[in-house]
């Protein structure tokens, strides 16, 4: 006889878990299945092992200001020993997680997922054998696998996507080329200099050309990579790879030939779907492989929701997050809350933090506002000052007529912290009120928001609705 849930989570990555934990803790009777590394990509191959080695890339590279602050020594850096590192970290949290669950009392079921029907799923565990759960709501949080585009093919040892350079340790030798323009390419070119690689960076267009990131974020991320000499080949064209000899050949298609030790591949993801028997139960996929889903996260069928990055294009693990808030409020409360992915924070973790969320001003005259920008910059701050970490730069941007708080991004150390006080606001609408009305610590990075939240509000004649909310 098959048992039955409230809530069957299909997926233990950031999205999964937290749906599964969510809703465990509002009462409901959850089981989560997983067919591979409790936690996902996110946990054992992504966020957690990546954010790891950024930390160590950030001791590094301050040590370029030590001599000024009276400090002698030179620090170096081994990927081997930082791969290490995080595999103490990976398991340390993944033991977290799987002890949080039982706690919890959420059934954790161990194999790959399948509808039968709606409401039915058949498990099939390792070893073949199968079991039936039923479930009133399902969640897909599937994830993503990454994505090899040509001439490229995965090799063992010497051409690596970002899931394998967690799988085992780093392939021996310095020279390495990273493959891409997006989020993990820009990163790993600069964690990857840090840990002592010669790193040659390639891609066929900019870096983060999806992200609306603004000039201003972008000029200083370009300076920042200056500063610790990374150069980033863009516009190139990919005619062949050899991996035959001794690390691996790459040719361009202008005929050049670079020669490398191994190659890492950050050329994006495509959404995992594969095996789930989607089409038994109704639910489609878009033209680009993504479940459909309505903006209450809800698929075809009407039990089933699907959350992260199998179904949103925005790929990360904030929206994952996010997405699982507002699946499990909407299957409490019967589909109450949209989800709005530009709200959710993006970050960048490189040779410098970039952090943003909400429109630019392009969207906002898209959509009819008229943007204005407040603006302030860290080079004045006394607490960057005495960090020695000066470059960048809090931009808000606010709507000329209500004063809401349209979008903003953060350049800068500490960006990715900082950057959740534009979310923290019921609305929109008082976004910039709320912060105008916090109570900040001095001297801190955060004091910077509170300053271009005002230098918004007198600039652009915005004092009653930003310091006038609630009165």
């Amino acid at each position: 006889m098959s048992e039955h849930f409230d809530l069957a989570v299909i997926g233990s990555g950031p999205g999964g878990y937290r749906a599964a934990i969510l809703g465990a803790l509002r009462g409901l009777n959850v089981a989560i299945i997983e067919k591979a590394d409790w936690g996902g990509c996110c946990l054992n191959r992504g966020c957690v092992p990546k954010k790891d080695w950024y930390h160590s890339a950030k001791l590094i590279a301050a040590q370029r200001h030590f001599a000024g602050r009276g400090i002698e020594g030179t620090l170096t850096a081994s990927m081997d020993a930082a791969w290490e590192h995080q595999e103490t970290v990976v398991a340390t949290v993944q033991q977290s997680y799987v002890d949080y669950m039982k706690h919890l009392k959420i059934s954790a079921l161990q194999g790959a997922a399948r509808f039968k029907d709606t409401h039915t799923l058949e498990i099939t565990a390792s070893d073949g054998s199968t079991q039936l759960i039923q479930a009133r709501h399902s969640i897909i949080a599937t994830g993503a696998t990454a994505f090899v585009p040509e001439p490229f093919e995965a090799v063992d040892g010497k051409v690596l996507t970002s899931d394998m350079l967690f799988d085992s340790p780093p392939p021996k030798g310095k020279r390495v080329a990273v493959i891409g323009n997006g989020v993990v390419a820009t990163e790993f070119a600069f964690i990857f200099a840090m840990l002592g690689k010669e790193v040659v960076w390639l891609s066929r267009s900019a870096a983060l050309r999806k992200i609306p990131f603004s000039p201003q974020a972008m000029g200083a991320l370009k300076t920042a990579f200056k500063e610790h000499g990374i150069e980033h080949r863009q516009g190139v064209g990919f005619e062949s790879v050899d991996t035959a000899g001794d690390g691996v050949v790459i040719t361009l298609k202008d005929g050049e030939k670079i020669q490398v030790d191994w190659v890492c591949l950050g050329t994006g993801r495509t959404p995992h779907t594969e095996g789930l028997g989607l089409e038994a139960v109704g639910v489609k996929l878009d033209r680009d492989g993504f479940v459909k889903r309505n903006d209450f996260l809800q698929t075809d069928a009407a039990n089933i929701y699907a959350i992260g990055d199998v179904a949103s294009p925005w790929m990360t693990a904030n929206h994952a997050l996010s997405d699982a808030t507002v699946a499990v409020d909407n299957i409490i409360s019967g589909n109450t809350r949209k989800q709005d992915g530009l709200q959710v924070p993006i970050v960048i973790y490189s040779a410098i933090e970039m952090a943003r969320l909400g429109m630019d001003e392009d969207m906002a005259e898209d959509e009819e506002l008229e943007p204005a920008v407040g603006f302030a910059a860290f080079e004045t701050s006394p607490c960057a000052l005495g960090q020695d970490d000066t470059a960048g730069f809090v931009r808000l941007i606010g709507d000329m007529d209500s004063g809401a708080l349209l979008g903003g991004e953060i350049v800068g150390g500490e960006a990715g912290e900082l950057i959740h006080l534009l979310s923290l606001a019921p609305d929109r609408e008082t976004g910039l009120s709320w912060i105008a009305k916090g109570v900040f610590n001095h001297p801190a990075r955060a004091e910077e928001v509170l300053n271009a939240t005002e230098t918004l509000a007198s600039k652009w004649g915005l004092a009653d609705q930003v310091f006038g909310f609630g009165q």
